[in-house]
């Protein structure tokens, strides 16, 4: 296209210099040329005009460098393939040309990461027998061993060697021994770390390295003490190994030793042995001796950072792993994905669900929306806090799913009573080829129990053994109890109990105990409360459930006399209590809570609420029927208080703070009552809103005036 002239009269030096720095495409020497550098305050009126750029030269184009090319392996000749047919020369230690050839072409196919094609032409070398090679190209076989972590390749590359005489020196002998540790031959490479004429401070970090990743810590101990007695030396490296080694076998004493050596060494500043530090103390239970040397750190990590976060978590101090959280982002620190996989796991227990959107928000943002640890921890808290859809939606975003992902996500519908989804969800997971483990049937197993799938629970309980190999756990049978007690069948359940190959467990009674609350069975339920009473005279549950029974029977005396037993052994109740979250706030109430802690305005509208609700309900056809069961963990006089129980109180101050369309979560510390699990039914009736409670036992999803647990629980 041709510019006109009028185009460069128009245009000032400045506007040029401007357009000249946004161009920079000078890698054509084209370029150069005009018109490109065509708007440099020419002038009609002047004959002759000079370029400003005319003196400008490329550097490269002057002295003809080029782009260095990119490594690639020639091609490969046929003849190269081919082993020769004519004999070797007579001088074994000459190296033929084509073995040159191809030995050159091996290390440069594992360069360029290209490690099978590199074993296919190792291949020829193998069919052509005793053919001496280079150290170079030994190197870089063993190198695509330990990338393959094939333990076929490595016994192939391994054999050839000894087969044609190869005596390593120490570097390639340090080289075999990690291939043989990477590749899971750890056995092998015990071995030949015996063998070896001469080891170093990396023959042992490699060896010891191994055993502690294959769990094996005493072992790894033994070889310390081997190389703290044969070198009398040590370094960071191999003080981080111990470290872990210490805390995989839970002994902080050998830990403290550990670190007193590593203050004699001068080391324990060291970034790797601080880290080592805190993460043994915290593992051993010590969290306080894991905040000093947090502490004392010149420089904190974010892997400093991470551990002394997940010791206060692991060990139950969630507000404080919450508040170091915040310090750790104040101080500047980066947070990565397992930053904010801790702090899902700590929304987690502390039910912050606002708290882990912000943290799944974060994950968007920095480009961790496909790693595995954080959104597996995002499917857990989802699946736990009523959004198994949104966990669902975060399973299926994910390019590569373990174990624990499908686990985490199945245990989420077997919690929310969706039995049919756990179900389907295993057994896409079986067509993937992905394994199950115990944790996996466990999960389908309490999805078949809580929504009444008995048939199928039976056939997936006998493939446990039959088809995938895993002997059932007694977690397993209390699951198969209770798919028993659910169907009315308490006589097979207890006649299941003792054909079963292990001793009865607590949860298989408990379940037992259950079915026979939930049918009236006061006969096998007293002996099954006998059996309990004596394996957990503390826990509060099973004399609670036993009352319920006692007093649904008209048993009143003997209802009293579990009251009687429970104040002689000290056992007080706790109160019912339930919990909101409105925003980013928590509020809890108490059965008969008097509201104290909000205005009377607030106080009014709560009741006022409840009491709107009650009259509403009762024109859909609902009827107050008084019932004499005790709640599980609730004083019996807090019983009486029927109207404003803890769970349409918090109900009541949700709908009123809650936009509409919004489903509404609760949770409470006791297992809901029939006389509130019948008034919930009715208010998503009459309200159209969608109710999730989460009691001691389970999730109960209320919608258009239907529970998904099915009336048991």
């Amino acid at each position: 296209m041709e510019i006109p002239l009028a185009f460069y009269q128009s245009l000032r030096l400045e506007d040029n210099k401007s357009r000249s720095q946004q161009d920079s495409s000078y890698s054509n020497p084209n370029v150069f040329n005009f018109p490109r550098f065509s708007g440099y305050d020419f002038s009609l009126r002047r004959r002759r005009w000079r370029n400003p750029f005319a003196k400008i030269t490329c550097s490269s184009l002057v002295q003809g460098l080029k782009p260095k090319p990119k490594l690639k392996p020639e091609p490969i000749r046929e003849i190269d393939r081919v082993p020769p047919k004519d004999p070797v020369s007579d001088d074994d230690t000459r190296i033929s040309k084509s073995a040159v050839a191809i030995c050159s072409q091996i290390e440069k196919l594992v360069l360029c990461n290209r490690l099978r094609e590199a074993f296919e032409l190792f291949e020829v070398l193998e069919i052509r027998g005793s053919v001496r090679i280079g150290i170079s190209t030994y190197d870089a076989l063993v190198e695509a061993c330990i990338r393959l972590k094939s333990i076929r390749c490595a016994k192939r590359v391994h054999g050839f060697m000894l087969s044609n005489g190869f005596e390593p020196e120490q570097y390639m002998m340090n080289r075999i021994l990690v291939m043989h540790v990477k590749c899971g031959m750890i056995i092998d490479a015990r071995r030949l770390f015996d063998e070896m004429p001469e080891r170093n401070l990396f023959s042992y970090n490699s060896i010891i390295s191994g055993f502690v990743n294959f769990g094996n810590y005493l072992e790894a101990f033994q070889l310390f003490k081997m190389m703290w007695e044969e070198l009398s030396d040590s370094e960071t490296h191999t003080f981080a190994v111990m470290l872990r080694a210490s805390a995989g076998l839970g002994s902080i004493e050998v830990g403290k030793q550990l670190h007193v050596c590593a203050l004699k060494l001068g080391v324990v500043d060291n970034t790797f042995v601080s880290c080592g530090l805190i993460d043994m103390y915290s593992k051993c239970g010590d969290v306080g001796d894991a905040r000093c040397v947090f502490d004392d750190m010149p420089e904190k990590t974010t892997v400093a950072w991470n551990n002394i976060i997940a010791g206060y978590a692991l060990h139950g101090y969630s507000e404080e792993a919450l508040c170091l959280l915040y310090d750790m982002r104040d101080s500047g620190t980066s947070l990565d994905q397992f930053t904010l996989s801790i702090l899902i796991r700590i929304s987690t227990r502390l039910a912050k669900v606002e708290l882990t959107k912000q943290a799944h928000a974060r994950l968007i943002r920095s480009g961790f929306e496909s790693e595995i640890v954080a959104n597996t921890a995002l499917v857990d808290f989802y699946s736990k806090w009523g959004r198994v859809d949104t966990a669902r939606y975060v399973f299926d975003k994910l390019p590569r799913k373990n174990i624990i992902s499908w686990n985490a996500l199945m245990g989420g519908y077997a919690n929310h009573g969706r039995g049919g989804d756990a179900v389907n969800l295993f057994e896409k997971m079986l067509a993937a080829n992905i394994a199950p483990n115990h944790i996996t049937f466990l999960a389908v197993l309490s999805a078949c129990a809580y929504s009444g799938l008995s048939e199928r629970g039976w056939e997936i309980f006998l493939s446990m053994s039959e088809v995938h190999g895993i002997k059932p756990r007694a977690m397993h049978y209390a699951c198969m109890i209770e798919i028993l007690g659910r169907d009315g069948l308490l006589d097979e359940a207890i006649a299941f109990i003792r054909r079963a190959p292990l001793k009865p467990t607590v949860n298989m009674w408990a379940a037992l105990l259950n079915a026979c609350r939930m049918h009236g069975n006061l006969e096998l339920g007293r002996v099954v409360a006998e059996k309990l009473y004596g394996m957990e005279p503390e826990k509060l549950g099973n004399y609670v459930v036993m009352y319920n029974v006692y007093n649904s029977m008209g048993k009143t005396a003997e209802a009293a006399g579990v009251l009687d037993t429970l104040e002689s052994k000290g056992l007080s109740m706790m109160p019912a209590c339930t919990w909101v979250e409105v925003g980013d706030q928590t509020h809890s109430f108490l059965s008969g809570d008097k509201c104290d802690s909000y205005s009377e305005a607030v106080k009014r509208q709560i009741y006022h609420k409840v009491d709107e609700l009650m009259k509403e309900i009762s024109e859909y056809g609902y009827s107050v029927v008084e019932e004499k069961n005790l709640l599980p963990d609730v004083d019996v006089n807090e019983e009486r208080v029927v109207r404003y129980h803890s769970e349409k109180l918090a109900i009541a101050y949700g709908l009123v703070n809650t936009p509409e369309w919004n489903p509404l979560q609760i949770t409470q510390n006791h297992r809901i009552c029939k006389e509130c699990h019948k008034v919930v039914e009715f208010i998503s009736l009459i309200t159209g809103r969608e109710i999730v409670v989460r009691d001691a036992s389970r999730f109960h999803h209320f919608k258009e005036g239907e529970c998904s647990c099915g009336g048991y629980w």
